[in-house]
């Protein structure tokens, strides 16, 4: 299985947010947001950083597809 953060993207423009922005309010390193914007995974940390900026649970940002 895959992820996919599209939702992600989803929530960041619903609220205007640059993926700099989201950079910056998480302090993800760069090659962080380089694998959310390959759908690569990441480590539960850097999604927990992402819930705790954005006010949201895992599942609002991320969801798992078959290959």
């Amino acid at each position: 299985m895959k992820a996919s953060y599209k939702k992600l993207w989803r929530i960041l423009v619903d609220r205007e947010m640059s993926k700099a922005d989201l950079h910056k309010a998480t302090g993800l390193s760069s090659s962080t947001m380089t694998k959310l914007r390959r759908n690569d995974d990441v480590s539960m940390e850097a999604l927990r950083k992402i819930c705790i900026a954005l006010d949201v649970n895992i599942g609002d940002i991320v969801e798992f597809i078959r290959e």
